[in-house]
């Protein structure tokens, strides 16, 4: 089953952003999308539950939350899952200028942990106003917030983009802390050196598979990483083992962060991943004949 942990709507747009996003969801079998935190978060989160909710099988939505202007305890946050029937929540700290661990967002977490809501940190890139706090970005600001609700499911979006090392220090450290690799196909030599970094530190099973729709796409992003090795087939750079950049492709994020979906059964990945994954076989069979 293939996941895409990380995608957009915008919904001040047209039908026309709507249907560009479903065309690019293709590839794979589900995807998250995520509330935006531009204009009033009630009406955001109403017009993702309606638009998700019609793509049910094929989509979950989070929910936008501001812990310092939103209600957060478990009886207001309560509607997002059960009556819109979104299965997470996305923060924007730097960009609603919030640190991560203040009093207003650890009640949230508190509140989140007991309706086993995951929460998506969108604290890295893109950092879209000027005046953005990048200060919030950092996610070793999450370490407090990961020791004091351990059981909180947590995602580092965009693998905390500038501060990757921070992020695979977190997810090392934490069971429950989850790094969104959001591959950027035009920044190959990045996502390579953010790969072997997390392969020689021994968490690649920590790293979730995401697009950043509509950055890039899933069918970009899948052919990126899948070609990652064949870029260095002439030099001596280290290579990641085919078999753990396709876990990455074929990880069951929704499992992980314990989200009940009804969708396609587990396993069943689309024909072009299929193709490539027979592909990689043959490749792996030469190389051992050699």
């Amino acid at each position: 089953m293939i996941v895409d942990c990380h995608t957009h709507v915008n919904f001040a747009t047209d039908e026309v952003g709507r249907s560009e996003h479903l065309a690019a969801a293709g590839p794979v079998d589900v995807c998250i999308v995520l509330a935006g935190a531009e204009g009033p978060g009630d009406e955001t989160n109403k017009k993702l539950a309606d638009y998700v909710g019609k793509h049910k099988s094929k989509m979950v939505g989070f929910a936008v939350v501001d812990p310092t202007e939103d209600k957060v305890s478990v009886s207001n946050l309560r509607s997002i899952k059960e009556k819109m029937g979104l299965k997470g929540c996305v923060l924007y700290c730097p960009a609603c200028g919030f640190h991560p661990a203040n009093s207003r967002a650890m009640r949230f977490y508190e509140s989140a942990m007991e309706l086993k809501l995951p929460v998506f940190f969108h604290n890295g890139y893109p950092v879209p106003q000027r005046d953005a706090v990048l200060e919030y970005a950092q996610p070793y600001l999450l370490d407090e917030v990961a020791r004091t609700f351990g059981e909180l499911k947590i995602v580092v979006g965009g693998m905390g983009s500038p501060f990757v090392e921070q992020t695979l220090a977190l997810a090392a450290k934490h069971e429950n802390v989850y790094a969104d690799l959001t591959v950027r196909p035009r920044c190959v030599w990045q996502t390579y050196n953010t790969v072997v970094a997390a392969h020689e530190q021994g968490i690649m099973n920590k790293l979730l598979f995401g697009s950043g729709f509509p950055l890039s796409t899933a069918g970009q992003c899948i052919e990126t990483l899948l070609g990652l090795n064949m870029l260095l087939a002439d030099t001596n750079l280290p290579t990641v083992p085919r078999n753990n950049i396709r876990n990455i492709i074929e990880r069951d994020t929704l499992g992980l962060l314990g989200i009940e979906h009804e969708g396609p059964e587990a396993g069943g990945s689309t024909g072009e991943m299929a193709r490539e994954r027979e592909k990689d076989k043959a490749q792996e069979a030469e190389e051992t004949e050699d």
